[in-house]
């Protein structure tokens, strides 16, 4: 194989929106780009040397189609060349981010682009949760007005525990914090920037948290740790009545357990936008009326243009969010060839560097 005089970089999927940033960088490195295929073809290829040579990896969140999820025996076919993967997206569950770590590679992720929208769509679902909005929603729309509908809760004086106070979770707290609520938050470790924690809400570790809190809203990524990490051990810790919001990761709550906890009123109602093994959702959670759902468009609003076709999210028009998000991971991949790192490393990453 002809090696390159450029550093290559492999573009896996396609740039929508930022085809001329991406193109520029081919006066500094050698582009390449996966359009098509499925992972077994893609480790074969790593197997034969196809790659070889490749320094750095620009993935779209849709690649995963081509590639499969980056796990353990991926990353062991990827070429040794490779040192650096950008990724499109505030989550990426959809690599091994340790892993890449082991292998000394690093990887970055788009974190803040989507921030806003997601937590718009927490605190209409909190709101809708609070109410049981569903009930009388639904009711209305089959001519039974307000059907029977019970009563709701208003948010004043309610304790309101944020599991993830990063970009997601604080722009949640400064929204949910006109409400009235009495904010507290759990993260690995305590926000040391004032402006991650504009709400200055309190510090509590995981367990005081679910038990003092009268409504949970998760904003965590999903990896090892957090896989799992609401199931029935922890419902039996929350207070009778709590109210639970996820738009970050649905295999986070065990699905099982969150139906068995809203049958017994142990939860008074969840909004949910994530489910554990989408597009499939838990039957109990359909067949609930204490859930107001939504299929993981948090950040589908008409600001980012992205409209809703047949069951899946197609971009087809100019979008300012993704484009950011695109040039950003484009930024990455050029700080890389000109300053050897990257711009915005997962938490995984920067522990390896350090």
């Amino acid at each position: 194989m002809t090696i390159s005089p450029k550093p290559v970089v492999l573009l896996l999927g396609e740039i929508l929106h930022a085809k001329n940033e991406w193109h520029d960088l081919a006066e500094i490195a050698e582009l390449r780009q996966l359009k098509d295929g499925n992972r077994e073809q893609f480790l074969k290829d790593c197997r034969s040397g196809v790659h070889h040579g490749i320094l750095a990896i620009a993935r779209t969140y849709d690649s995963v189609e081509l590639t499969g999820r980056f796990d353990q025996e991926l990353i062991d076919h990827l070429p040794q060349t490779l040192k650096f993967i950008s990724h499109n997206g505030a989550g990426y569950d959809q690599i091994d981010a340790d892993a890449c770590a082991n292998r000394g590679i690093s990887v970055s992720n788009t974190p803040g682009a989507v921030d806003a929208s997601t937590a718009n769509t927490a605190i209409y679902l909190l709101l809708g949760a609070l109410r049981r909005a569903h009930v009388p929603a639904t009711a209305l729309r089959e001519g039974r007005w307000r059907g029977s509908m019970g009563l709701g809760h208003d948010p004043d004086g309610k304790s309101l525990g944020i599991l993830g106070m990063g970009g997601i979770g604080s722009a949640f707290a400064m929204r949910a914090a006109t409400f009235g609520f009495k904010m507290q938050y759990h993260n690995r470790n305590p926000v040391v920037d004032p402006s991650s924690n504009p709400t200055n809400a309190k510090y509590v570790d995981f367990e005081e948290l679910l038990r003092t809190s009268d409504v949970i809203s998760i904003h965590l990524p999903l990896n090892d740790a957090t896989r799992g990490l609401i199931g029935r051990k922890e419902f039996e810790m929350m207070k009778d009545g709590v109210v639970i919001v996820n738009t970050a990761r649905g295999q986070i709550i065990n699905e099982e357990a969150l139906v068995e906890a809203l049958e017994r009123d142990k939860v008074f109602a969840a909004g949910l936008d994530v489910y554990e093994k989408e597009p499939e959702v838990h039957p109990g959670l359909i067949r609930s009326d204490k859930v107001v759902l939504m299929p993981h468009v948090g950040t589908a609003t008409v600001e980012t243009q992205v409209r809703y076709q047949g069951g899946l999210l197609d971009i087809r028009h100019t979008d300012q969010k993704q484009r950011k998000m695109e040039i950003l991971v484009i930024d990455n991949v050029r700080n890389v060839l000109l300053q050897g790192s990257l711009l915005t490393p997962v938490v995984e990453s920067r522990v390896g560097l350090s």
